[in-house]
């Protein structure tokens, strides 16, 4: 994520400095400052029907090759449940629907260079068969708990370590 250059309500350019204890980008002309605020994205937590929990491959970077949970960045135009339930869908062919919020955490992505707020959901799917790896997927499946595969980032592990050990035995 690019720094940005110019004041996107006047087209002036912008400067940095120092405002209200930390360093900001903001217009001369107009006198906006330009807050930068953290990516918002979704994880969605599946167990099947024996407890296990879905994973997927990341076909993409960041941590291509690795496991995580079906997930991604929320669109302009959705809520938060919205996109759980279509990056569900675009990353497993799978449909469900949500039952609770599980948490939220958040990191700093060294991809992004950008802190990442990521919402995970307990998402009860009925019909886990039409499993198929799509989108950003390279595989997927499901994980007996006591053997999941080393998870690519530290707040997928956060959200799955609350979600099997809370009340969601579903």
């Amino acid at each position: 994520m690019q720094e940005k250059i110019y004041c996107p309500f006047c087209g002036k350019k912008t400067v940095r400095s120092y405002q209200d204890g930390r360093i900001r980008s903001s217009c001369r002309n107009c006198e906006q400052i330009l807050y930068e605020t953290p990516l918002s994205s979704v994880a969605a937590l599946v167990k099947n029907e024996k407890g296990e929990l879905l994973l997927v491959k990341r076909a993409v970077e960041p941590a291509k090759g690795k496991w995580g949970l079906p997930g991604g960045f929320i669109e302009i135009d959705e809520t938060v449940e919205e996109a759980a339930l279509r990056e569900l869908k675009e990353e497993t062919g799978l449909t469900g629907a949500v039952k609770g919020l599980i948490s939220v955490v958040s990191q700093v992505s060294i991809f992004w260079k950008k802190l990442v707020i990521i919402i995970g959901y307990w998402i009860e799917v009925q019909d886990h068969s039409r499993l198929e790896p799509g989108d950003d997927a390279s595989d997927a499946g499901y994980f007996s708990l006591n053997q999941l595969p080393p998870i690519a980032f530290p707040s997928h592990q956060q959200l799955i370590k609350i979600f099997t050990e809370g009340a969601t035995d579903s």
